[in-house]
């Protein structure tokens, strides 16, 4: 005997009663999240608890059996703590905007839309916002996988003591957006990693088309919906939000092209044993000093996942060091290490521990 497909209607009356049955879970689960961000500010914590909420995320993912993508399932989650968290306390987050720009993604990525997201135009006003306490967190890019380090980010973090208290890895695609079709584009508008990191397919595709530079993807976008004959290189958020036609779709040279963000703040994170620690050096000026200072992390058995170096303003060919390492700042063999590499410095800050995390859409 052939089961009956159920028909329309009655699929709408499931969907219904399964709905009122997931608000309610829904709710019952936003009611202990409360219940644990009250506990947290009567014990005298801090309610925004990065490692705990990525941890929370990770095992929503390590409990999809599908259909729906994980990316759809972090999503929800991320929503559902954001919105009981902000039951509590509204947390303000500032960002490089104005919205829509990728750190505005990234933001929303880390924090969900329960927030109070503050957009500032510069990297620098962004680490003003948390070092005047006008908000909790901040979001700054730090580093792209085919431009390499965030000049401008590495530079406040030498003039201002702010801890990095987590990052978030942001996937990005740059998209071709304007209101003219691209035969017709005579410039196009982005800020200048989006521009770097097109090259390739600007002169091939638009050879004559002048390239201009602003200081975010969104300005560019809201520029190319007023200008006849621009586009910008953007989000595809930023199409939606601006009016904007997609002329072309994912042209970064590179497809595996990342941008990490820092969260920068006050609060320091606990030890996860998945964590990396971000640190920033100064060493004298002399012969075999930096090879003294990098032979610790040897010693102590410490991986090294990204070094920079930063020339010092005003000391000719003097400079700053950034430093990540696979560990906490309370393992052992880092605080050996942090010891050690005090002697050999003329000046170490220890810019903060937090949990790894993995590259999202």
């Amino acid at each position: 005997m052939v089961k009956r497909k159920p028909s329309s209607g009655e699929l709408h009356k499931q969907i219904d009663r399964t709905n009122r049955d997931l608000i309610k879970i829904v709710n019952d689960a936003a009611k202990l999240l409360q219940q644990l961000a009250e506990t947290k500010r009567s014990d005298g914590q801090p309610i925004y608890d990065a490692t705990q909420e990525q941890q929370m995320l990770e095992r929503a993912s390590e409990a999809n059996k599908g259909p729906l993508h994980d990316r759809c399932v972090r999503a929800v989650v991320r929503e559902l703590i954001s919105g009981a968290r902000a039951l509590v306390k509204t947390l303000r987050v500032a960002y490089l905007g104005p919205p829509y720009s990728y750190s505005h993604l990234a933001a929303l990525e880390r924090f969900g839309e329960s927030v109070e997201l503050a957009p500032v135009a510069t990297i620098a006003a962004v680490f003003e916002e948390i070092n005047r306490r006008h908000a909790d967190f901040g979001l700054v890019p730090i580093e792209n996988s085919t431009d390499g380090r965030v000049v401008d980010t590495l530079d406040m973090f030498a003039r201002m003591p702010v801890r990095i208290c987590g990052e978030v890895q942001l996937r990005v695609h740059h998209n071709l957006l304007g209101r003219c079709s691209r035969a017709e584009v005579r410039e196009v508008y982005s800020k200048p990693q989006a521009l770097s990191q097109c090259r390739d397919w600007l002169a091939k595709h638009l050879p004559a088309a002048r390239t201009v530079e602003m200081t975010s993807t969104a300005a560019a976008a809201q520029l190319a919906a007023e200008k006849p004959g621009a586009a910008a290189i953007a989000s595809m958020q930023a199409s939606v939000n601006y009016g904007l036609d997609v002329l072309a779709a994912n042209i970064e040279d590179n497809r595996n092209n990342i941008t990490r963000f820092a969260v920068i703040g006050e609060e320091l994170q606990r030890r996860t044993g998945k964590d990396k620690t971000s640190l920033m050096f100064e060493i004298s000026h002399q012969p075999g000093a930096l090879a003294d200072a990098i032979q610790v992390f040897k010693r102590n058995r410490l991986n090294l996942t990204w070094i920079e170096s930063f020339p010092m303003a005003g000391t000719p060919n003097e400079y700053l060091f950034f430093v990540e390492f696979e560990g906490h700042r309370d393992d052992a063999k880092a605080k050996r290490a942090l010891a050690a590499l005090q002697k050999k410095t003329v000046r170490l800050d220890l810019l903060g521990s937090y949990t790894k995390s993995e590259p999202v859409e």
